[in-house]
């Protein structure tokens, strides 16, 4: 780009020689509608000669050399200073990492406001854009909109550019309204980048229901990008719009968006406090099995919860079992032995009661009541009045445990069971 507009200012010089108007002037003249026409101007013949000469250089890839004839001319007049700075300036800008030098000499240029209408324009647009490379975000806002002033266009990239320093500036407030800007000029293809902006200032100043708006209009235009799907889920639980957030996500699952175990484990966490914990239970399992979801403690916990809050005792036992021998904890035997007694597998329920006393459960009473009433329903009526006992010299138990204690007796008894 910038070979191309150093080329159109060489060619510019040496017709200049001769006197003559460029092609790029006449056909800005034609364009061009400014509140009040511009001056134009030609550069003498002998800066013209020495601009000549530093293109051949800089042709020749030699952008030394050619700054070195540039930097050695002198001139008297304003316009012949102000052209040859915004030579000099467009040199710096193609040498790469001179954008201090560029900025210099092409402010000097834009500064004396005498450079023909092209040149004037380059000019400003390539400062602000030197100025936002070099993070000089509120000089960058200036020329951007001196550009647009002088000019009278605007285009949907300079909006963009305008949003994204004062994002950098920390002056969010100020994101919104050239964001807008940038996504009303946008043209055949809309670009994402200025509804991010939108969106990281309504959630950096925590205006969650703002950030919403700008989604659910993002993923209308943008259907296929799952990002948004996502985000908008997000947004609605900032928001604490849990039933949106569901419905988003489901969708999004539905449509192969949700690639990621935290964004599965996301939905899951939704139906259980949506009240539909059948359907998350379903989800982890169905991800724990695939490998998407870590098979470890903290996940198979969720997934035990799950099924328990569903009322599928068998299956919540069997995590929660599973989860026992993974972490060897008593708490997690201790409830493997409650559900699977809840589910009437007494023989089960007494082995994970057991060893959640050798693992060194703290609620003694309580488990020795449970085994009693396990080894009482499988017909063990001395061993249920062995662990009743048990209960019994437990003060958190003893209340409870003393109604079983004639019962085992008297049921023993009456079915013909020395205890």
């Amino acid at each position: 780009m910038l070979k191309k507009i150093l080329t159109s200012i060489v060619v510019m010089a040496s017709l200049v020689m001769i006197q003559l108007p460029t092609a790029s002037h006449a056909v800005a003249a034609g364009a061009q509608k400014e509140k009040k026409k511009r001056q134009t101007h030609l550069v003498g013949p002998s800066v013209g000669k020495k601009v000549g000469k530093a293109f051949e250089l800089y042709s020749a890839d030699d952008i030394d050399g050619a700054l070195a004839i540039l930097l050695d001319v002198r001139t008297k007049k304003t316009y012949d200073t102000a052209y040859l700075s915004y030579f000099i300036g467009q040199m710096y800008a193609a040498k790469g990492k001179e954008e201090k030098n560029s900025i210099e000499y092409l402010s000097k240029a834009v500064d004396a406001d005498v450079l023909n209408t092209p040149d004037q324009a380059g000019g400003l647009k390539l400062i602000a854009d030197l100025q936002l490379q070099t993070q000089d975000y509120a000089n960058a806002v200036k020329h951007y909109q001196a550009w647009m002033d002088f000019t009278g266009k605007e285009d949907g990239n300079t909006w963009f550019k305008i949003a994204q320093c004062y994002y950098q500036l920390k002056e969010l407030g100020k994101v919104i309204a050239p964001a807008n800007k940038a996504i009303a000029l946008q043209k055949a293809k809309p670009k994402q980048n200025p509804y991010i902006l939108k969106i990281a200032s309504y959630h950096e100043r925590k205006m969650y229901q703002k950030g919403v708006n700008v989604l659910e209009a993002v993923v209308q235009v943008f259907p296929e990008e799952k990002r948004w799907w996502t985000q908008l889920g997000m947004f609605y639980m900032l928001v604490e719009n849990y039933p949106k957030a569901l419905a988003t996500l489901q969708l999004a699952y539905k449509q192969g968006y949700l690639e990621k175990a935290s964004e599965i484990k996301t939905l899951a966490n939704l139906y259980q406090s949506n009240e539909i914990p059948y359907q998350a239970a379903l989800l982890l399992e169905k991800h724990i099995a695939s490998g998407l979801i870590k098979r470890d403690d903290q996940n198979v916990s969720r997934l035990a919860n799950a099924w328990h809050a569903a009322q599928q005792i068998d299956k919540a036992a069997k995590y929660y079992g599973e989860l026992a021998k993974m972490t060897g904890k008593a708490k997690h035997y201790r409830k493997t032995g409650m559900l699977l007694k809840q589910d009437e597998q007494f023989s089960k329920a007494i082995v994970a009661f057991k060893k959640a006393l050798d693992k060194g459960e703290k609620s003694k009473g309580r488990i020795q009541m449970a085994l009693a009433e396990s080894y009482f329903y499988l017909g063990k009526y001395k061993k249920a009045y062995a662990a009743i006992k048990k209960a019994m010299k437990d003060p958190k138990t003893r209340r409870g445990a003393k109604g079983w204690v004639s019962f085992i007796r008297d049921t023993a008894q009456r079915k013909g069971v020395s205890i």
